[in-house]
């Protein structure tokens, strides 16, 4: 009898995963191929895995013909691997960024496993997938889901072999860092590294640090990451070093990109809206326990381990003088997870809410965040593009944001236009944020006098009509946020 219960048990419990699966499935891979490629973060991956598929160069990233130190490769990969796959449109772009968010929806279910038993998994999986950030995030074609499952599993695998002993999932753990590192850069070791160590001082375990397959496991990372690193030095020198670890770390870091941003309370508002919106019933837990049970560390190593996991991100982004919304995204793993133990006594609430924000999610994915994909894109305006030009076009921005969808979606050639100063001052320079204008100039002064022009503007095309450019323009379309101009020849 209690074997027949066992296997009822057990065969209730499979369908219960496929169920989630297929939901989990739903809710990330519904309309993607919907969603345009948007200006101005998106395009910047999508237009550097084009241009690195159509050179056949897999090694070096690269926009507008020219190279591109902003980020490692491997998401870049990702992008190349469905273009190749599938072919460069909107639904292959969106591929990796869906299975990966899939992937850590698996590994919160397997942590919650491991920490307390099925049925936590499966909650601490549901929290997770349908909080406001990570549902958005495993839609958007940028670094920070990747980012999230290799920080994530780097960290479930050490928190095994911490408490099993098992020297594979240490090999697992770095392997996981490596393609952290190979992701956004050293912050892909350095932030689970800093979290294991502060952990392991907690516990005093500094027996740890001596261990020969912590020092193997980390020369197998170094020997992961510098299979890519290496060969980017010996092609590219310090162009490469300065603009990646300058710019795009240590700049990042000490100089703020956007100055609004940089206040203390910044990403306490972000991990609400995020976490959104379990981040209310966590608020709730949170104050009731205090209220109940007053203030006081965590007595377990597995509690202990998730709230050093959440600190340590909040804290070492809080310390960076450039703040983002992505940036405390690995937050959301250890929120899910601490959460789930408490939300498990209430699975009615727990369930409703999970259909009504699934329904909430794929409702405004259709009616809402489709079209704004499009209000942000120019797929939409390439056509009437490709009917004002030819061959021999030159084709400018003037008095807007360089649309580098246009780029992406027309394979057409864009230059920005400016004065021959503004050119000067706008170029990249090594340790600014000017160093991320990698898009072609073209100064007012240098416009010619003998060939075919057509001006992208904004949709009021002021700056156009202001009468600030040499000879007379001619408004020749007007569609979503873009407005063109020919020049009347006279």
């Amino acid at each position: 009898m209690n074997n027949m219960k066992q296997q009822i048990h057990r065969i209730l419990q499979h369908h219960i995963l496929l169920v989630s699966g297929i939901w989990c499935f739903l809710l990330y891979f519904t309309g993607i191929w919907l969603l345009a490629v948007t200006d101005p973060v998106e395009v910047n991956y999508a237009e550097t895995a084009k241009e690195m598929l159509l050179s056949g160069d897999w090694v070096s990233p690269r926009i507008y013909g020219n190279y591109w130190y902003d980020k490692p490769a491997f998401f870049y990969w990702q992008l190349l691997a469905a273009f190749k796959l599938f072919g460069i449109h909107d639904f292959s772009a969106r591929i990796f960024p869906a299975l990966t968010a899939l992937t850590g929806v698996f590994v919160a279910y397997k942590f919650g496993c491991y920490l307390h038993d099925i049925k936590t998994g499966l909650v601490g999986a549901f929290i997770l997938a349908t909080s406001l950030e990570y549902w958005y995030l495993g839609h958007a074609i940028v670094t920070d889901m990747t980012l999230f499952v290799s920080t994530s599993v780097c960290l479930f695998f050490f928190y095994i072999y911490y408490e099993e002993d098992k020297p594979l999932y240490l090999y697992g753990a770095f392997v996981s860092a490596a393609i952290g590192v190979l992701t956004k850069g050293p912050v892909g070791f350095v932030l689970p590294g800093l979290i294991i160590l502060i952990f392991l001082l907690w516990e005093r375990k500094p027996s740890y640090f001596i261990r020969w397959h912590l020092w193997s496991g980390l020369l197998l990372c170094i020997i992961l990451v510098l299979l890519w690193y290496v060969p980017m030095y010996n092609l590219h020198g310090t162009a490469f070093t300065e603009t990646f670890l300058g710019t795009h770390n240590l700049l990042r870091a000490t100089i703020p990109e956007h100055p609004q941003n940089n206040v203390i309370y910044y990403y306490a508002v972000v991990w609400i809206g995020g976490f959104f919106p379990w981040s209310l019933w966590a608020l709730y837990e949170m104050i009731k326990s205090v209220k109940h049970k007053g203030l006081h560390l965590p007595r377990q190593s597995r509690e202990r381990f998730l709230w050093v996991w959440l600190a340590v991100v909040f804290v070492f982004y809080q310390g960076m003088a450039s703040k983002y919304l992505t940036y405390t995204f690995p937050m959301l793993m250890p929120s899910a997870l601490l959460l789930a133990p408490y939300a498990i006594k209430r699975e009615r609430v727990v369930r409703n809410t999970v259909i009504l924000i699934s329904l909430l999610f794929i409702t405004g994915l259709f009616i809402c965040i489709a079209p704004l994909t499009h209000r942000y894109s120019a797929e939409d305006q390439v056509p009437l593009l490709q009917s004002l030009t030819t061959e021999d076009t030159l084709i400018l921005s003037y008095g807007m944001r360089y649309p580098a969808s246009i780029v992406y979606y027309s394979g057409h050639r864009v230059e920005r236009l400016e004065t021959r100063e503004t050119v000067e001052t706008e170029r990249p320079q090594e340790m600014t944020w000017k160093d991320t204008n990698v898009m072609p100039f073209r100064a007012i002064e240098d416009i010619p006098d003998n060939r075919d022009i057509l001006i992208i503007s904004d949709e009021t095309g002021d700056a156009v009509k202001s009468g600030e450019l040499p000879g007379k323009w001619k408004e020749v379309g007007r569609q979503g946020r873009f407005t063109f101009f020919k020049r009347i020849r006279t």
